[in-house]
């Protein structure tokens, strides 16, 4: 094999079968993995203020993405008021936030009257959905921290999405056959499904027992949550991408696109892992 053979072999190599950049991609993980618990477990209340600020670059992501399709997102009033949904919902409760986001929802309107009738609906509706998918499930991440053992409970919460992230990756590269939704992502296949579910099945029962102190049952129950709402995220935002054209949200994290490439499953996890861990746990 010659050297100009080589170097394509190596590429993909390091790219593997999945098309993705393996060395930057794990690179970038386990820096964000590692930020993550920093802000944690070193200050608690800093991690609130990471999970805002990532929902604020995601939110700017994807209005950079739908305005290839025209769409106008009142972003000024939706980045305001959702990064201030962040600190009421853990400082005082959801009630409060509740009306943070509703005075939110009128001011991306008032907003948007600017400039005048024409897509009025279609770009208020945008902001509104941009304050309801990012920075409404934010919101539940915040009362997971407000727990005497939030730290831990966000530690379950993301390391059963993550397992389902990377149980799926493995089964589908390597025995991945059957199409799961072919039109919408077509590298999606039932038996990275199936790895997933063993992934994030066995990641909740862990982290429940031993890190909670919870019944083995509810890290079950946890983890088959965690990888149904996952796996829809995934699709959905799939087919945001397609429906305004893009591969990627984004090129902020290299091996990995955009943030909102990352978010995506863990968004729709959050208001599940909430609520399963509030009423088992």
């Amino acid at each position: 094999m010659t050297s100009k053979d080589q170097a394509p072999a190596e590429k993909d190599r390091a790219s593997g079968r999945a098309g993705r950049d393996l060395r930057a991609a794990i690179t970038v993980g386990l820096s964000l993995v590692a930020l993550v618990l920093a802000s944690l477990f070193w200050i608690k209340d800093l991690f609130v203020v990471v999970v805002a600020a990532a929902l604020v670059v995601a939110a700017i992501e994807i209005t950079r993405a739908v305005a290839t399709a025209g769409i106008k997102v009142p972003l000024i009033p939706v980045l305001v008021g959702g990064f201030t949904m962040q600190f009421v919902a853990f400082y005082d409760g959801m009630d409060t936030a509740a009306a943070v986001m509703a005075l939110t929802v009128i001011a991306t309107m008032a907003w948007r009257l600017r400039d005048g009738a024409d897509g009025f609906l279609r770009d208020a509706t945008a902001g509104i959905f941009l304050l309801s998918y990012l920075f409404l499930m934010g919101t539940f991440v915040q009362r997971m921290l407000a727990e005497d053992d939030g730290q831990w409970r966000i530690v379950a919460f993301i390391l059963v999405t993550i397992s389902s992230d990377i149980g799926g990756y493995a089964a589908g590269v390597l025995f991945g056959k059957h199409p799961m939704a072919p039109t919408i992502s077509p590298k999606k296949s039932w038996e990275g499904f199936t790895g997933s579910m063993i992934a994030s099945v066995a990641a909740g029962i862990g982290i429940v027992v031993f890190a909670l102190d919870g019944p083995w049952w509810a890290g079950l129950v946890l983890g088959i949550a965690g990888v149904c709402f996952a796996t829809l995220g995934d699709l959905c935002e799939s087919l945001i991408k397609r429906d305004v054209g893009i591969k990627d949200m984004g090129d902020l994290l290299p091996g990995h696109g955009g943030l909102m490439d990352r978010l995506d499953s863990l968004i729709a996890v959050a208001p599940v892992a909430y609520l399963v861990m509030y009423l088992l746990v």
